[in-house]
């Protein structure tokens, strides 16, 4: 089992293949409403599930995994807030590194303090580059990380921070506009970004309609996240499920 679902990852990219990612906050889901969101993402072809949050309050982290086994067989990926969120009950982890800030807290420090218990857990490591790029609002990532956001409108800069992760060893690219953001990634900064470096590349936040995901996956995401918006409408999963049968 061991890197198998980095390696699925990379066989979808090969081939082409888009993939969708639902974000799951714990802190935003009772359990009616976390099975029935499950049930429709099975049926929109979901093919990841991200488990986190920029501020976790509840500490549901374990029992959301606990649900989610017992009615998915999808992979669980934690997208990690801060130390605190790390737990072995997941399949794997983005062990991120925010490369487009300059808080060494969250390239290195907080990195260091829970390697251990990452490497005794045995789950899947994804070394990932993370971008914040501004999406037209303040977000909770950029207040809790300390850190400005890369302009919009400034695709030579994203592309030369995603190339220097990639140089560094980094496993995946994440742009994300983060939670709440009023704009998605602009589809050039996404395709430079692309025509730059051979790691797959995620995009999220902002993600509010059929055609943001379209576009991100024609500039070439590799997988798009879809969180906040399907919190509040989940039969939306269905109509952004669409966006997979599309050929690329």
């Amino acid at each position: 089992m061991a890197k198998a679902i980095y390696q699925g990852i990379l066989k979808a990219q090969t081939a082409g293949k888009k993939q969708l990612a639902l974000l799951i906050d714990p802190d935003k889901y009772s359990r009616n409403n976390l099975v029935s969101c499950l049930t429709l993402a099975h049926t929109a072809g979901v093919g990841l599930l991200f488990i986190g949050g920029s501020l976790l309050v509840d500490k549901m982290v374990n029992e959301t995994i606990r649900i989610i086994r017992e009615n998915s067989d999808l992979p669980i990926i934690i997208f990690p807030g801060s130390t605190i969120q790390f737990t072995e009950e997941a399949d794997a982890i983005l062990f991120l590194s925010l490369i487009s800030g300059r808080n060494a807290d969250l390239l290195i420090g907080r990195h260091v303090e829970v390697a251990p218990f990452i490497k005794k857990s045995g789950i899947e490591v994804i070394p990932t580059g993370y971008m914040l790029i501004d999406g037209g609002a303040p977000t909770t990532a950029s207040y809790i990380s300390n850190t400005f956001p890369i302009p919009h409108d400034k695709p030579e800069i994203a592309a030369s921070t995603a190339i220097a992760g990639e140089l560094l060893g980094l496993k995946m690219i994440y742009l994300d506009a983060g939670s709440g953001a009023k704009n998605p990634i602009s589809s050039t900064m996404i395709e430079m970004v692309k025509q730059n470096v051979s790691i797959p590349i995620i995009v999220g936040g902002g993600m509010r309609t059929k055609e943001a995901i379209e576009n991100a996956c024609t500039a070439g995401a590799d997988v798009v996240v879809v969180g906040n918006i399907i919190e509040e409408n989940p039969e939306l999963i269905l109509h952004f499920g669409e966006v997979l049968q599309k050929g690329w």
